[in-house]
């Protein structure tokens, strides 16, 4: 069965009571919802801990299986719920806030290079991103870490609206990854919105996100790095 996402409704959410479905043979615990992230898309999957009666248990990482259903994996040599059980799946939210400020400022250095993303990832000082920059128009870096502390400055907010996959389908200008897809087959795919009516960045995203973008804080462009004929790494870290 598959779980219902809450954090795609409410990435604030930092707890909820669930029911464990499944425990699968490497001691995976699966749930019937979950407020737990699983890594996607460059953003790590969420820590935190797993409660019932009697019992808890440390969640080291979140992952999709598969059959692409969530997974909580404990630590090592932790005793497991049952099958049935009723818990409190509750997050590590330093970790969680940390890497919603880091994944809504990726949007943010998406929105300020216009050229094509070839990869990218999430870390705990900040993130990166891989473009398709031709030479001649690698941005400066005090230009680009001006630009990115402008756009938080300006405290835009940052929200969210359902499309079905026939829309995606007829949109694929919002798509700026050229190596991870958005998240269909549900018959529905979020668009995260920067600004009013994502007039700063609108693009598929299945992952969390701040609500403004003044809570990502002060950052700067640590290096810009090539990484093959065209393409340009860009990292950018929290000060």
């Amino acid at each position: 069965m598959t779980a219902q996402l809450l954090f795609r409704e409410d990435a604030y959410l930092t707890s909820n009571e669930a029911k464990v479905t499944a425990v699968t043979d490497k001691g995976g615990i699966l749930l019937d919802r979950t407020v737990f992230y699983a890594t996607a898309g460059g953003q790590p999957g969420d820590k935190g801990i797993i409660r019932w009666e009697g019992g808890e248990i440390a969640i080291a990482t979140t992952v999709y299986d598969a059959e692409k259903d969530v997974v909580h994996v404990p630590a090592e040599g932790q005793t497991l719920p049952a099958v049935g059980a009723t818990v409190t799946a509750e997050l590590d939210w330093e970790n969680r806030h940390r890497n919603m400020r880091a994944h809504t400022l990726m949007h943010l250095l998406c929105a300020s290079v216009p050229f094509p993303v070839t990869g990218g990832a999430i870390g705990e000082d900040g993130g990166r991103i891989d473009f398709d920059i031709p030479e001649g128009q690698i941005p400066d870096k005090a230009e680009l870490t001006a630009t990115l502390n402008r756009l938080i400055a300006e405290d835009h907010p940052v929200s969210f609206r359902w499309i079905t996959d026939e829309e995606m389908a007829a949109n694929q200008h919002l798509i700026r990854t050229m190596s991870v897809k958005p998240p269909m087959g549900t018959g529905r795919v979020r668009l995260v919105m920067i600004g009013e009516d994502g007039k700063v960045d609108l693009q598929p995203c299945g992952g969390t996100h701040l609500s403004s973008t003044a809570a990502i804080g002060p950052v700067a462009i640590s290096k810009i790095e090539n990484k093959g004929k065209i393409n340009r790494r860009i990292r950018v870290v929290f000060q």
